[in-house]
């Protein structure tokens, strides 16, 4: 194959239109674009308008509310940070943290820290240092013989 032979499959593009030049070629005059108006001109277009009747999106209530100040922590299951020590990305010895959970791809972003969660099995005896930790995963590491310190909002590392 050479590159002048390479071509797109037949039928793959179509040929464009030339619009507005003479009513022989079927698309003069207005150009298929119906009649006058705000719908034949470029640009603008009433989204949602339905002549007059009250929109669909005034006519149904408003529903919800997002806190501003929520907060939304990174959720690792305690199965995922044993497979990550098994694989030897991350040292049980030393305290497991975001900034060791981000390193060994655990975690991809720091978000407002780690919230560890007690799916799996925890064989390894590590300390953990993070936001916090549902009440399964803090017997899990107790019972695997680890401990674990949860930092308060205020003490866990900001978030780039």
């Amino acid at each position: 194959m050479k590159l002048n032979e390479i071509r797109d499959n037949p039928g793959s593009t179509k040929a464009r239109i030339r619009v507005g030049r003479g009513i022989g070629s079927g698309k003069g005059k207005q150009a298929g674009r119906g009649g006058k108006g705000q719908t034949a001109r470029s640009g603008v277009r009433i989204k949602g308008f339905e002549g007059g009747q009250m929109p669909l999106h005034r006519r149904l209530p408003k529903r919800g509310f997002t806190p501003p100040s929520r907060i939304v922590y990174n959720e690792v299951n305690l199965g995922r940070i044993q497979s990550a020590i098994d694989a030897g990305k991350l040292n049980p010895a030393e305290p497991i943290t975001l900034e060791s959970l981000i390193k060994a791809g655990v975690v991809t972003h720091p978000r407002d820290g780690v919230k560890i969660l007690g799916s799996g099995e925890l064989k390894a005896k590590a300390n953990f240092e993070v936001a916090t930790a549902s009440k399964s995963a803090a017997a899990a590491i107790e019972k695997a013989g680890g401990n674990l310190k949860t930092l308060r909002k205020e003490d866990a590392p900001a978030a780039t």
